[in-house]
């Protein structure tokens, strides 16, 4: 398991380089060019600025997430051909940089929603929360101020070009089905897979957030099932997975560990974080420590060890914790506490059974 920590930038974040290259295990950064928008080409001077950066503190770019997907390619438009071909240079210049992994999603309008994002705990602290019942019944106009009303800092997902649209995007994917959503990441996939396979680039998909449809707009990354369609639209080793535990782990009938265990071998990247979901539906995301919520991280991190795993793997989201300010799931604080909890947890199964061992070294 190679340990990576998300970061958003010089100026963008409030967590340094010098605070992640004192986390104990952390290798590298997992980032992205947020300033320039969805369906542009990287500029090169921007990535190697990026990558300088990066190298003052050893740290590697391996890891992107995310180089985000136009709208006109979800929606099948007839200029998706043109914003393909600015994704497909994105990765051939990423390739360049030594990057490995691409983690995207396919998610309308959207790449996630909470209802609130500072929900306050019986122990103080302060997380991210769903609301099932006001999620069924907000105006999603009304979400949108609520996400990024004070913020300073970009709210991955919710960048204002995007949002600027919203009307005219609800409007255009009126009548597009689930149906027609897979039939267009399978025209996605199948013209950017192969460029990536020949850079040495895994494309890593990421789950919907949550994993279920929201103000009438289709999602289709939700479980075991989805994923078994999703490799098999391209068998490609550079066609992935980025398993998320959060997202995933919030509709209690995904069985994480299983798909673990089904799809080893085509997850490069892995998401690892807790929720608690309640009987309502609603769901709120605790520390990443098994017993804090529903999902059962001690034996997700056991499933990956039992294949022995070598691929990225971050903390998510994390709580706010000690008064610290920061973009909403992305302090310093939890998200270190939570490296370390995968680490004991990785480190005593190492104790026990080396993964070397299983691969027959001497």
């Amino acid at each position: 398991m190679r340990m990576v920590f998300r970061w958003f930038g010089e100026g963008n974040d409030t967590v340094s380089l010098s605070h992640i290259k004192q986390i104990p295990g952390v290798e590298g950064i997992v980032w992205a060019l947020h300033d320039v928008p969805a369906g542009e080409e990287w500029p090169m001077e921007k990535i190697l600025e990026v990558r300088g950066q990066a190298a003052k503190y050893g740290l590697h770019l391996d890891v992107v997430e995310s180089v985000n997907v136009h709208e006109d390619i979800k929606l099948g438009r007839p200029t998706r051909d043109r914003y393909i071909q600015n994704y497909i240079a994105t990765i051939e210049k990423l390739a360049k940089v030594g990057v490995k992994v691409i983690c995207y999603n396919f998610m309308p309008v959207f790449d996630w929603a909470r209802t609130e994002l500072h929900k306050k705990m019986d122990d103080g602290s302060t997380a991210l929360f769903f609301e099932k019942s006001r999620i069924d019944g907000i105006d999603p106009f009304k979400l949108v101020e609520d996400i990024n009303r004070n913020s300073t800092l970009t709210m991955p997902g919710w960048e204002p070009e995007r949002l600027a649209h919203l009307t005219s995007l609800f409007e255009a994917y009126k009548g597009v089905s689930a149906e027609d959503l897979w039939e267009h990441l399978a025209y996605f996939l199948k013209a950017v897979v192969p460029v990536a396979e020949r850079c040495g680039i895994q494309m890593a998909i990421h789950p919907d957030d949550p994993p279920w449809p929201i103000f009438g707009l289709p999602r289709i990354i939700t479980g075991q099932e989805s994923l078994r369609r999703l490799l098999g639209i391209v068998d490609s080793p550079s066609n992935g997975i980025t398993l998320c535990s959060g997202s995933f782990g919030a509709n209690p009938e995904n069985d994480i560990i299983a798909m673990i265990h089904e799809f080893h071998e085509r997850i490069p990247f892995a998401h690892i974080r807790n929720v608690r979901v309640y009987d309502n539906g609603d769901f709120i995301e605790t520390s990443h420590r098994t017993q804090d919520g529903t999902v059962d991280i001690a034996g997700i991190v056991k499933a990956y060890h039992d294949h022995g795993f070598t691929g990225y793997a971050r903390p998510d989201h994390g709580r706010h914790l000690w008064d610290e300010e920061c973009r909403p799931g992305y302090g310093l604080y939890d998200r270190a506490l939570g490296i370390m909890y995968l680490w004991g947890l990785w480190d005593a199964l190492e104790r026990v059974e080396p993964i070397h061992r299983k691969e027959g070294a001497v």
